[in-house]
This record gives C-alpha cells, sequence and structure tokens, in this order.
C-alpha cells in the first residue's frame, strides 16, 4: 500500500505572517512530496506493505537509511501540519493540567520545547512526547528521526512536533531560528495536540 501526500487543512497563505505562503507551498509540495514519494520506494525495495504508519516507526530498521530518512521525513511531515492552524485555539483544561504537573507551567514547558528546537545543531525536530506513564517529555532529534525510532532516547508518543530544518524557515525568517519558533505558538492547533494526548 503506498502512502499518499497528505492534502492540508488550509491554504497555504493561511497561516500568515507567521508562516509566509512560499515557504508552506514548496515545504509541502516539494520537501514532503519528495519524502513520500521517496518512503514508497524504500518500502517496496524493502518488500515492506504496511497501511500502519506507526508501526513502522516502531519497527524501523535504522540501518536502512531510504526507509529511515524518508519514511521519518513522511511521518513527521504529517504530525506537523496537523498541528499548526489559521485559527486561534487552547488546548484542554486535562492538557493543561498534566503540563503544568510535569513543568510547572505552561510558560515552563513552551520555554523548554523552544530551547530543544533553538538547540537542534543542523537538522531536526523538537517533540513533545506523552510517555507510557501519562507524563510528558521534551525533546529534539537530528534529520528526519522522530521519538518512536528505536534507539532514539526520545521516548514516547508525539503530540506536538516543530521542523527546524531551514528549509522549513529560511525564506522568511533566514538565520533567525527562534523568531521562527517564537512565531509557531501563534498558530499551534492546541485542540489536535490536546486530542493526541487524550488519545
Amino acid at each position: 500500500m503506498a502512502f499518499t501526500l497528505p492534502q492540508l487543512p488550509y491554504s497555504y497563505d493561511a497561516l500568515e505572517p507567521h508562516f509566509d505562503a512560499r515557504t508552506m507551498e514548496i515545504h509541502h509540495s516539494k520537501h514532503h512530496a519528495g519524502y513520500t514519494a521517496k518512503f514508497n520506494a524504500a518500502l517496496e525495495s524493502a518488500s515492506l506493505d504496511s497501511s500502519d504508519l506507526t508501526g513502522l516507526m516502531t519497527l524501523m530498521d535504522m540501518n536502512n537509511a531510504a526507509l529511515r530518512n524518508n519514511g521519518g521525513g513522511y511521518y513527521n511531515h504529517c504530525l506537523f501540519w496537523e498541528n499548526l492552524s489559521p485559527q486561534a485555539t487552547e488546548m484542554s483544561a486535562d492538557l493543561a493540567s498534566c503540563i503544568e504537573r510535569c513543568f510547572g507551567s505552561v510558560d515552563n514547558m513552551k520555554e523548554a520545547f523552544s530551547k530543544a528546537a533553538a538547540t537542534r545543531f543542523g537538522s531536526g525536530w523538537a517533540w513533545l512526547c506523552r510517555k507510557d506513564d501519562g507524563s510528558l517529555e521534551v525533546c529534539s532529534t537530528a534529520n528526519q528521526d522522530n521519538p518512536l525510532m528505536p534507539g532514539i532516547g526520545c521516548g514516547g508518543r508525539p503530540i506536538l512536533a516543530l521542523d527546524v530544518w531551514e528549509h522549513a524557515y529560511y525564506l522568511h525568517y533566514q538565520n533567525r531560528r527562534p523568531d521562527y519558533i517564537n512565531a509557531f505558538w501563534s498558530i499551534v492547533n492546541w485542540d489536535v495536540v490536546s486530542k493526541r494526548w487524550a488519545g
């Protein structure tokens, strides 16, 4: 079964001025489309046929670079697009309570997440994950790795992701990654994040 490039639930310009339309269009229609095509090719070469994307991530052959990089690129971007919303949203009371227990406050969580994103050397991702015991953890991964993959050292189920590859922000923000990270908080889809946390 081939995976397909998901349609965005908003237009390319819907997230302006935080994320610009040109970056969004290139990011989705070129970068994510490329990962999608190469992931499907890698699955075929590895003789894997599965519609369970999460299962493929957790059982990833970390020595298969094509599968690891493109499978991660496909999964990570699918999660990322759903994280974003042009409309203001609010996190659920239950998620807010969990964040306060784990980090002391929502602002503390945002600070830890922003630091993980800003200090990721080179290309990668920042994550907020729900661990098996219900607690939350902030971490980051290199390249297209994600917390579901074996041996990454960043445990739990991802509920919030931020792409810090330069292709995600360079046209608009140039080398100002912290400004891009700060803009992200204005367009987080807390409805989706809350559902992921609860699910």
